[in-house]
């Protein structure tokens, strides 16, 4: 069930992206206005999670995940009615808003569903809906603009999004925060409290683990959302591809490899974490490292088939990163705050994801190749993620051994 919202909630984000060469040509946009519109949902998206991680918390996670999925569905369908910048920038930041509360809920409520067995391949389930509806998002886009108007596919994908809603709600059940957790130990089955606001910043301060996976994170974030914002409109110009095949290569090449990585990954990262939980954080320096070397490789390849496979390997890379960070994150905190964790994590994410379409942008204000010096600049940023988080795994050592 959480899968088809998780689905909608990227189809939703990802479909205007694949109709930037028609936003150009119909409204005159220029490509710093383009970048605009993507960094304006993650301003707002970022602003509003460390509300919403503090909300789930405290109230019914099923509300939030409902009430938001009706909210941007809604704002979706208003998207096919803009004509200016403001509006799309306006409507944009709604999204974000209705967005945000999502997966702060979503993980958290699934995290009480399934225990440390199966926690990371339930995790990577549930996120290859984000692979799903950023393909579909994409390709039903472009395809739309290309031969009805471009206007249609917002209103599709919203109206998906308020049926869905509208089934989930007789469905979608609320299960009691950390029982699971309990239940596998020897104390009481007793009802976690949250901890209240004052007390949360100094207990996520004293996770140092933790906040090195939020820097890493951040600057993940920020490649992904680069490449998820600009890959359309680059194959548009440089390939000459379609609107269509823009919209579909621009995003399915990179997501299905993410996708199927992240199963596998997902299943690989909950074995090894039955002897070492850390062990997560290994798989994860590696996948960013290797990821590093295939993001290079885009911007030094000329024909489109050698790019696609260098897509596929950073979309495998960014599959076997994804599988265990959700998981690797809760294997630090507590279940009473961990939806408060995540939207500290999704709040440094999104600023982070934010830079991305606006560096492109501003590149090519003093050039034509800003997409290509953006791709050098991503790698370095890969690498010094891949760093970062073997510094964690050896900290993680440490005090293991310590």
């Amino acid at each position: 069930m959480l899968w088809l919202i998780c689905f909608l909630n990227y189809a939703d984000r990802q479909a205007i992206f694949s109709i930037f060469p028609v936003l150009e040509k119909n409204f005159s946009f220029s490509k710093w206005q383009l970048g605009l519109l993507g960094s304006a949902f993650l301003w707002v998206y970022a602003s509003s999670a460390l509300v919403a991680g503090f909300c789930v918390d405290r109230w019914s996670r099923k509300f939030f995940i409902l009430g938001g999925c009706f909210f941007w569905s809604l704002v979706t369908m208003g998207t096919g009615l803009c004509t200016q910048c403001w509006q799309f920038v306006g409507v944009r930041s709604l999204e974000g808003l209705g967005e945000s509360f999502y997966f702060p809920a979503s993980s958290s409520l699934l995290a009480d569903y399934h225990g440390g067995k199966t926690r990371s391949l339930s995790f990577a389930l549930h996120l290859s809906g984000i692979t799903a509806g950023m393909i579909a998002g994409s390709s039903l886009g472009g395809w739309f603009a290309q031969y009805y108007q471009w206007q249609y596919g917002f209103y599709f994908f919203g109206v998906m999004g308020l049926l869905v809603v509208g089934v989930l709600f007789l469905f979608l059940k609320e299960p009691r925060r950390g029982g699971l957790e309990q239940s596998l130990t020897t104390l009481a089955a007793t009802p976690h409290e949250a901890l209240k606001l004052r007390e949360l910043l100094p207990y996520l301060l004293k996770k140092p683990l933790y906040l090195l996976q939020l820097g890493t994170w951040s600057g993940v974030s920020f490649v992904n959302a680069l490449f998820t914002v600009w890959m359309p409109l680059f194959l548009y110009e440089k390939f000459h591809c379609s609107l269509t095949v823009a919209g579909f290569s621009g995003v399915t090449f990179i997501q299905t490899a993410a996708m199927l990585m992240t199963f596998c990954s997902g299943w690989y990262s909950d074995r090894i974490a039955r002897h070492r939980k850390r062990n997560r954080l290994l798989l994860q320096a590696g996948s960013l490292l290797l990821g590093a070397l295939a993001i290079m490789s885009m911007g030094r390849v000329a024909s489109f088939v050698a790019f696609i496979a260098a897509m596929i390997a950073y979309g495998m890379c960014k599959g076997s990163y994804d599988g265990g960070g959700i998981a690797a994150i809760f294997d630090q905190i507590e279940p009473k705050v961990r939806g408060s964790a995540l939207g500290v994590m999704v709040t440094l994410g999104a600023l982070g994801g934010a830079l991305g379409p606006m560096v492109v942008g501003a590149f090519s204000r003093v050039g034509k190749s800003g997409f290509t010096a953006a791709i050098s600049l991503s790698a370095a940023v890969y690498l010094c993620c891949g760093v970062v988080t073997l510094m964690t795994f050896v900290l993680a050592e440490k005090k293991r051994n310590g």
